[in-house]
């Protein structure tokens, strides 16, 4: 089964969306885990 490989438009969207829960008090891990990806590839 290929990767999925993401456009730009949907990462920064997926990145904004993680700062936006982290704001609001949500613990970054499970802020990064809500939106799909893992730690090693949010911080890739």
């Amino acid at each position: 089964m290929p990767k999925k490989r993401h456009k730009p438009e949907e990462i920064v969207a997926k990145l904004r969306q993680v700062d936006v829960l982290v704001s609001q008090g949500q613990p970054m891990a499970d802020a990064i885990r809500s939106i799909g990806v893992t730690e090693v590839s949010y911080y890739r």
